[in-house]
Protein backbone atom coordinates (compact mmCIF):
# COMPACT_ATOMS: atom_id res chain seq x y z
CA UNK A 1 0.00 0.00 0.00
CA UNK A 2 1.69 3.42 -1.05
CA UNK A 3 0.64 6.32 0.56
CA UNK A 4 1.69 10.02 -0.15
CA UNK A 5 3.67 12.11 2.35
CA UNK A 6 3.56 15.33 2.95
CA UNK A 7 4.72 18.48 4.86
CA UNK A 8 3.07 20.75 7.64
CA UNK A 9 2.97 23.29 5.35
CA UNK A 10 0.99 21.16 2.90
CA UNK A 11 3.34 20.31 0.44
CA UNK A 12 3.96 16.71 -0.82
CA UNK A 13 7.24 15.14 0.43
CA UNK A 14 7.04 12.03 -1.82
CA UNK A 15 5.25 8.85 -0.54
CA UNK A 16 5.98 6.05 1.43
CA UNK A 17 5.49 1.72 1.26
CA UNK A 18 3.21 0.76 3.92
CA UNK A 19 3.04 -2.68 5.41
CA UNK A 20 -0.11 -5.04 4.66
CA UNK A 21 0.42 -6.26 7.85
CA UNK A 22 -0.07 -3.42 9.52
CA UNK A 23 -2.33 -1.12 7.10
CA UNK A 24 -4.00 -4.07 5.25
CA UNK A 25 -6.38 -6.26 7.02
CA UNK A 26 -9.73 -5.97 6.70
CA UNK A 27 -10.69 -4.55 9.97
CA UNK A 28 -12.91 -6.57 12.74
CA UNK A 29 -15.05 -5.05 15.29
CA UNK A 30 -15.15 -8.01 17.78
CA UNK A 31 -11.04 -7.80 18.14
CA UNK A 32 -11.30 -3.72 18.35
CA UNK A 33 -14.17 -4.17 20.94
CA UNK A 34 -12.51 -6.57 23.22
CA UNK A 35 -9.35 -4.29 22.73
CA UNK A 36 -10.97 -0.78 24.08
CA UNK A 37 -12.74 -2.85 26.68
CA UNK A 38 -9.78 -4.06 28.15
CA UNK A 39 -8.37 -0.95 28.19
CA UNK A 40 -11.24 1.11 29.49
CA UNK A 41 -11.77 -1.50 32.27
CA UNK A 42 -8.13 -0.83 33.47
CA UNK A 43 -8.68 2.77 33.79
CA UNK A 44 -11.53 2.56 36.00
CA UNK A 45 -10.89 3.65 39.61
CA UNK A 46 -13.43 1.03 41.08
CA UNK A 47 -13.21 3.17 44.83
CA UNK A 48 -17.00 3.47 45.16
CA UNK A 49 -17.50 1.91 48.29
CA UNK A 50 -20.17 1.32 50.76
CA UNK A 51 -20.53 0.59 54.35
CA UNK A 52 -21.70 -2.93 55.52
CA UNK A 53 -23.40 -3.45 58.72
CA UNK A 54 -20.00 -4.03 60.60
CA UNK A 55 -18.82 -0.92 59.08
CA UNK A 56 -21.85 1.75 60.06
CA UNK A 57 -21.51 3.38 63.80
CA UNK A 58 -24.45 2.96 65.34
CA UNK A 59 -24.21 1.08 68.45
CA UNK A 60 -24.42 -2.91 68.15
CA UNK A 61 -27.06 -3.08 71.67
CA UNK A 62 -30.31 -4.83 71.36
CA UNK A 63 -32.80 -1.98 70.53
CA UNK A 64 -35.23 -3.79 72.21
CA UNK A 65 -36.73 -6.87 73.91
CA UNK A 66 -37.05 -9.98 72.00
CA UNK A 67 -41.27 -10.27 72.88
CA UNK A 68 -44.17 -7.78 74.25
CA UNK A 69 -43.56 -5.19 71.74
CA UNK A 70 -45.77 -6.28 69.11
CA UNK A 71 -43.33 -5.44 66.73
CA UNK A 72 -40.81 -7.72 64.50
CA UNK A 73 -37.77 -9.55 66.06
CA UNK A 74 -34.85 -6.70 65.85
CA UNK A 75 -30.82 -6.68 66.80
CA UNK A 76 -29.07 -3.43 66.38
CA UNK A 77 -29.54 -0.84 64.26
CA UNK A 78 -26.87 -1.66 61.49
CA UNK A 79 -29.29 -4.23 60.16
CA UNK A 80 -29.79 -3.18 56.25
CA UNK A 81 -33.26 -2.79 56.96
CA UNK A 82 -33.24 0.44 58.96
CA UNK A 83 -32.43 3.74 57.60
CA UNK A 84 -28.65 4.81 57.50
CA UNK A 85 -28.23 1.11 58.38
CA UNK A 86 -25.05 -1.38 56.46
CA UNK A 87 -25.45 -2.16 53.34
CA UNK A 88 -26.19 -5.58 51.74
CA UNK A 89 -23.99 -6.56 48.85
CA UNK A 90 -23.27 -3.19 47.81
CA UNK A 91 -19.86 -2.34 45.78
CA UNK A 92 -15.91 -2.62 47.65
CA UNK A 93 -13.11 -1.06 46.40
CA UNK A 94 -11.99 -3.50 43.46
CA UNK A 95 -9.89 -3.54 40.49
CA UNK A 96 -12.37 -3.88 37.13
CA UNK A 97 -9.51 -4.55 34.95
CA UNK A 98 -8.75 -8.59 33.05
CA UNK A 99 -6.31 -9.94 31.23
CA UNK A 100 -5.87 -9.88 27.58
CA UNK A 101 -2.65 -11.39 25.86
CA UNK A 102 -0.09 -9.13 24.63
CA UNK A 103 -0.56 -10.63 20.79
CA UNK A 104 -3.93 -10.15 20.87
CA UNK A 105 -3.13 -6.32 22.02
CA UNK A 106 -0.73 -6.15 19.36
CA UNK A 107 -3.28 -7.20 16.75
CA UNK A 108 -5.65 -5.10 17.83
CA UNK A 109 -3.04 -2.21 17.58
CA UNK A 110 -2.83 -3.53 13.96
CA UNK A 111 -6.53 -3.40 12.88
CA UNK A 112 -6.96 -0.23 14.51
CA UNK A 113 -4.47 1.05 12.03
CA UNK A 114 -6.03 -1.10 8.94
CA UNK A 115 -8.96 0.59 10.11
CA UNK A 116 -8.33 4.25 9.78
CA UNK A 117 -6.19 3.12 6.51
CA UNK A 118 -9.67 1.94 5.26
CA UNK A 119 -11.37 4.52 6.29
CA UNK A 120 -8.54 7.32 4.28
CA UNK A 121 -7.91 9.19 7.35
CA UNK A 122 -4.45 8.17 7.46
CA UNK A 123 -2.23 10.67 6.56
CA UNK A 124 2.07 10.50 6.64
CA UNK A 125 3.82 13.75 7.47
CA UNK A 126 7.40 13.82 7.30
CA UNK A 127 8.52 14.72 10.54
CA UNK A 128 6.42 17.19 13.44
CA UNK A 129 8.51 19.59 14.15
CA UNK A 130 7.59 23.22 15.21
CA UNK A 131 8.96 26.36 15.88
CA UNK A 132 7.28 26.07 19.41
CA UNK A 133 4.65 28.57 18.56
CA UNK A 134 1.16 27.92 19.00
CA UNK A 135 -0.21 29.80 16.49
CA UNK A 136 1.70 28.99 13.78
CA UNK A 137 1.08 25.37 14.29
CA UNK A 138 -2.62 25.92 14.52
CA UNK A 139 -2.97 27.56 11.51
CA UNK A 140 -0.79 24.77 9.60
CA UNK A 141 -3.35 22.34 11.09
CA UNK A 142 -6.37 24.39 10.40
CA UNK A 143 -4.62 24.66 6.88
CA UNK A 144 -4.56 20.91 6.71
CA UNK A 145 -8.34 20.29 8.04
CA UNK A 146 -7.53 18.51 11.17
CA UNK A 147 -10.19 18.53 13.49
CA UNK A 148 -9.69 15.72 16.06
CA UNK A 149 -6.06 14.29 15.38
CA UNK A 150 -3.88 12.16 16.90
CA UNK A 151 -0.55 12.74 16.05
CA UNK A 152 1.98 9.61 16.12
CA UNK A 153 5.97 10.27 16.68
CA UNK A 154 8.66 7.78 16.54
CA UNK A 155 10.48 6.92 19.68
CA UNK A 156 10.43 10.33 21.61
CA UNK A 157 8.50 13.31 20.60
CA UNK A 158 9.30 16.44 19.47
CA UNK A 159 9.51 19.08 22.24
CA UNK A 160 8.79 21.95 20.48
CA UNK A 161 6.13 20.58 18.64
CA UNK A 162 4.71 18.99 21.98
CA UNK A 163 4.88 22.89 23.81
CA UNK A 164 3.23 24.09 20.22
CA UNK A 165 0.60 21.23 20.38
CA UNK A 166 -0.72 22.04 23.97
CA UNK A 167 -3.42 24.34 23.56
CA UNK A 168 -4.86 23.21 20.69
CA UNK A 169 -8.12 22.31 20.90
CA UNK A 170 -8.28 18.47 19.07
CA UNK A 171 -4.87 18.11 18.57
CA UNK A 172 -3.05 15.37 20.85
CA UNK A 173 0.49 13.87 20.24
CA UNK A 174 2.02 10.61 21.52
CA UNK A 175 5.30 8.62 20.84
CA UNK A 176 5.23 5.13 19.38
CA UNK A 177 4.94 3.28 22.05
CA UNK A 178 2.43 5.34 23.60
CA UNK A 179 0.07 4.32 20.60
CA UNK A 180 -3.04 2.66 21.58
CA UNK A 181 -6.85 1.43 20.33
CA UNK A 182 -8.57 3.45 22.06
CA UNK A 183 -7.04 6.77 21.11
CA UNK A 184 -6.35 6.06 17.50
CA UNK A 185 -10.35 5.27 17.66
CA UNK A 186 -11.87 8.48 18.90
CA UNK A 187 -9.81 10.63 16.74
CA UNK A 188 -11.24 11.56 13.50
CA UNK A 189 -7.54 11.80 11.70
CA UNK A 190 -4.09 9.88 12.05
CA UNK A 191 -1.27 11.32 11.65
CA UNK A 192 1.82 8.99 12.07
CA UNK A 193 5.87 10.54 10.73
CA UNK A 194 7.88 8.67 8.88
CA UNK A 195 9.75 7.96 12.11
CA UNK A 196 6.26 6.99 13.25
CA UNK A 197 5.93 4.25 10.87
CA UNK A 198 9.01 2.62 11.23
CA UNK A 199 9.17 2.04 14.89
CA UNK A 200 5.64 1.23 14.88
CA UNK A 201 6.58 -1.87 12.16
CA UNK A 202 9.60 -2.79 14.94
CA UNK A 203 6.96 -2.93 17.67
CA UNK A 204 4.51 -4.92 15.89
CA UNK A 205 6.50 -7.31 13.85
Amino acid sequence: MKLDVIKLDGGKSGDIELSEDLFGLEPRADILHRVVRWQRNNAQAGTHKVKTRSETSYSTKKIYRQKGTGGARHGDRNAPIFRKGGIYKGPVVRSHGHDLTKKFRKLGLRHALSAKAKAGELVIIEDAASEGKTAALAKQVKNLGWKRALVIDGSSVNEDFLKASRNIEGLDILPTMGANVYDILKRDTLVITKAGIEALEARLK
